[in-house]
């Protein structure tokens, strides 16, 4: 359990009073937070079927990325990155939180019932790279397009 304890202090030290966040956070039902984007992550947020395609792909080439979020059936993940890459990110039909953004997040280590990790932190800081991440990104959407018999996938 220590890395699921310092997974937490590390999550809550974005907290504006961390003590407090832990606390409510231990003793919700949901087992959620309601934590500062900007501060120690971004988050940039893809539509279901290319963030999973995408984590395919970084799991291939990392083993392990940085921490990831699946939202409500999946129809979102949410992959951290480091703070100031949401205000620089373009990208059609990708979701940004930075500075001035709130994210849910889920206790690391306990089951809720919507938003969870796919890859909780670790406690370390360790984020996903966001050059990395936009080339997985080009990968999965060219694998994706292929599958779906997209210009990638015909035969001419």
């Amino acid at each position: 359990m220590t890395g699921a304890k310092t997974a937490v202090e590390w999550l809550a030290s974005v907290a504006p009073d961390p003590e407090a966040c832990r606390w409510e956070w231990e003793r919700n039902p949901l087992g959620v937070a309601l934590l500062p984007a900007g501060r120690a992550w971004d988050v940039l947020i893809l539509p279901g079927e290319l963030g999973c395609a995408t984590l395919d792909v970084l799991t291939r080439i990392l083993g392990r990325p940085g921490p990831v979020l699946a939202g409500f059936g999946d129809a979102r993940m949410g992959f951290l990155v480091p703070p100031g890459t949401a205000s620089r990110w373009l990208g059609t039909g990708i979701r940004t939180a930075g500075a001035g953004s709130w994210i849910v997040v889920p206790y690391p280590g306990r089951a809720t019932g919507g938003v969870r990790w796919l890859f909780p932190p670790d406690g370390s800081g360790t984020l996903t790279d966001p050059a990395l991440l936009e080339l997985a990104m080009h990968e999965a959407a060219a694998g994706l397009a292929t599958e779906q018999g997209g210009p990638a996938g015909r035969n001419t």
